[in-house]
């Protein structure tokens, strides 16, 4: 969908005329009061569910969770997902041109919040003709702007499911997303943003900036039983098991995360990456209230499904605790489920019973409120 008018930013800056990539499921009822945004994280996208006729290796990354009979039912909900801009799925981005000056944008991009993203999403819903959501659900990054949705909009939401996620970053987690933008920064290919212009991609920042991200989102206990301290087969037979290199893949582990950031150095794009944790880093809605998480939840309206998982050390559970003893505070209609899961961050994408039935029940009483 194409935007003519500029978006104006939290930056002061605008983003000129831009289009944004996005896909329904299911069918808008005839009252407009059925449809559920879906907000993605740092490197998903707007195709959340399914696959495409000519890609069907290209599942949605939240197929177990969406779709007909599934925890948010495609038969009852109309489901949408949009590329938020600054990706680099559809969406307008850093690697496209400025549609005045024709130059590709690279690190020229204006900078963007969760805020910025918030304002995006309601302009497509207004040209979509839906005025109010039943819900807005996210998980990690997409929980953050589930969250803001309520604050900025918060008679545009009746039901909001925040997942793995946190009303800020840590300084811990600022430190982690700091170093692999460095990573990004000072590869050699990256040329302040502007690699386009020469011909490369900073894949070796990416790659590491990937591999760092990975390690964050798994557990110690989901690290240790999916590769312990296996080695490679190819090493495993080899006099005392051991090369000895200081450049060989040798552990199974050193195997896989190579493998994850060489993937991800091929399809993602290292501005965008800088942009989207900056997002992340910038994300605190207390900040305006001297950093009273209660104070900045007085506006809110909707009711609210907050879920952690008991692994997950990136966005722990006490996070989410802040925000459930926040809402309280405000009277606001509130269910907790803590997960004991062994998976770490990435949990909330896979398929733990518990947490399926959890979301499961709390759509069929928001299904049962639109009969």
């Amino acid at each position: 969908m194409d935007f003519n008018a500029p978006l104006p930013l939290r930056s002061g800056a605008t983003l000129p005329p831009y289009w944004l990539a996005y896909e329904t499921y299911g069918e808008l009822n005839a009252e407009r009061s059925n449809a559920v945004l879906v907000c993605h994280a740092l490197n998903a996208s707007h195709h959340v569910a399914g696959v495409y006729a000519d890609q069907p290796q290209n599942r949605g990354w939240w197929d177990n969770m969406i779709g007909p009979g599934k925890p948010v039912d495609t038969d009852r909900f109309f489901v949408i997902g949009i590329n938020n801009p600054g990706s680099c799925f559809g969406s307008t981005g850093p690697m496209h041109a400025h549609p005045e000056s024709g130059e590709i944008y690279g690190s020229d991009f204006p900078v963007m919040t969760v805020e910025d993203w918030v304002d995006a999403q309601a302009r497509l819903l207004d040209a979509l003709g839906i005025e109010r959501l039943a819900a807005v659900m996210g998980g990690s990054l997409g929980g953050m702007q589930a969250l803001s949705w309520t604050l900025q909009y918060p008679e545009r939401v009746r039901n909001a499911a925040v997942i793995a996620s946190a009303p800020n970053l840590s300084a811990e987690n600022i430190a982690f997303n700091e170093v692999a933008r460095r990573a990004i920064v000072t590869d050699p290919d990256f040329h302040d943003g502007h690699f386009h212009r020469h011909g490369v991609v900073p894949r070796r920042g990416l790659r590491i900036a990937r591999m760092i991200g990975h390690i964050t989102y798994l557990s110690d206990a989901a690290m240790n039983e999916k590769f312990g301290r296996e080695l490679r087969e190819a090493v495993a037979g080899s006099a005392g098991g051991y090369r000895f290199s200081t450049r060989d893949i040798e552990f199974q582990i050193e195997s896989y995360l190579r493998h994850q950031g060489e993937k991800f150095s091929d399809y993602f794009d290292a501005n965008t990456y800088l942009l989207i944790t900056r997002a992340l880093d910038y994300f605190d809605p207390a900040r305006a209230h001297g950093g009273n998480l209660a104070a900045a939840f007085a506006a809110a309206r909707a009711r609210y499904l907050l879920v952690s998982f008991s692994t997950d050390w990136r966005f722990s559970p006490a996070r989410s605790r802040e925000m459930v003893e926040a809402l309280l505070e405000n009277r606001r209609e509130v269910t907790y489920a803590e997960i004991d899961a062994p998976h770490g961050h990435d949990a909330f994408l896979l398929d733990d019973p518990r947490y399926l039935g959890a979301v499961r029940a709390w759509f069929d009483r928001i299904a049962r409120g639109l009969a």
